[in-house]
């Protein structure tokens, strides 16, 4: 079973650091201005203290992905360059 990619997990965690005090805020009836307000800066505050080792993380696989030594190749991309190259020596 492959694992969930950090990013998912990162996001899907800011996301309930902004959603949850939302919902409370709501409930308690204040109005949905402040509640939007008081929960982004929750969320953000919060996600800045405790999720520090996901975005880290995500942020090496990000620095990876684009400083590769070698670029990744799909083998559609091999038989479509391959395709042009026999179309230009057949020209």
């Amino acid at each position: 079973m492959k694992s969930v990619p950090v990013w998912i997990w990162y996001t899907a965690l800011r996301v309930l650091l902004f959603a949850v005090p939302l919902t409370v805020l709501l409930l308690a009836q204040v109005d949905p201005m402040v509640s939007a307000i008081i929960a982004a800066v929750f969320g953000l505050s919060a996600s800045l203290l405790l999720l520090r080792r996901p975005r880290e993380s995500m942020s090496n696989d990000l620095y990876a992905a684009r400083h590769r030594e070698k670029p990744v190749v799909n083998e559609d991309d091999e038989v479509e360059d391959a395709a042009i190259e026999r179309g230009k020596r057949d020209q």
